[in-house]
């Protein structure tokens, strides 16, 4: 039975953790064995830089915040050593910066993410993290809307000409 300082440590982590949840647009969570302090280091900076986080806690913490949160499904995700990875502003970033993590890295693997409250599975989160960046999207979006326009303006001119024929 853990002592009462403990307890007591343990129950104000899992109130952190629950605000941060319920704030988060996105959280992930990781294995964590194997980082060195070097990667971890590089890690949490490259998260750091957009406005993304990195905790090392607790299982017991992490189910105990999570239910806190309103949050069911992760009873058979949170075995071993676990990281959350909690991103604010996007769902994108905190998945692509792990998933560039875990090229170079084999044990660093994708346990399962929570994503606007819902818990989504492990393969769901890589799908994320493979998506085009947020430039790329714009982009591909610009062209499509242009090709559209275009594709409208020689359709009204089409039927310009015919009116003009036929009056």
């Amino acid at each position: 039975m853990p002592s009462e300082k403990v307890l007591k440590q343990k129950k104000n982590q899992a109130a952190i953790l629950t605000e941060k949840l319920k704030k988060a647009k996105m959280v992930i969570f990781t294995e964590y064995r194997g980082i060195s302090v070097l990667d971890d280091t590089k890690l949490r900076n490259t998260l750091r830089s957009e406005n993304n986080e990195c905790m090392v806690v607790k299982n017991s913490v992490i189910n105990f915040a999570v239910k806190n949160a309103g949050i069911e499904g992760l009873d058979n995700i949170l075995a071993g050593p676990t990281a959350v990875i909690i991103g604010y502003d996007d769902y994108v970033s905190p998945a692509k910066a792990i998933n560039e993590y875990a090229k170079t890295h084999d044990f660093y693997k994708f346990k399962a993410g929570i994503m606007d409250g819902k818990v989504i599975s492990n393969v769901e989160v890589k799908k994320l993290a493979n998506l085009p960046s947020r430039e790329v999207l714009y982009s591909m979006v610009a062209s499509a809307l242009i090709g559209n326009i275009r594709n409208l303006a020689v359709v009204l001119d089409q039927t310009r000409e015919k009116q003009e024929v036929s009056a």
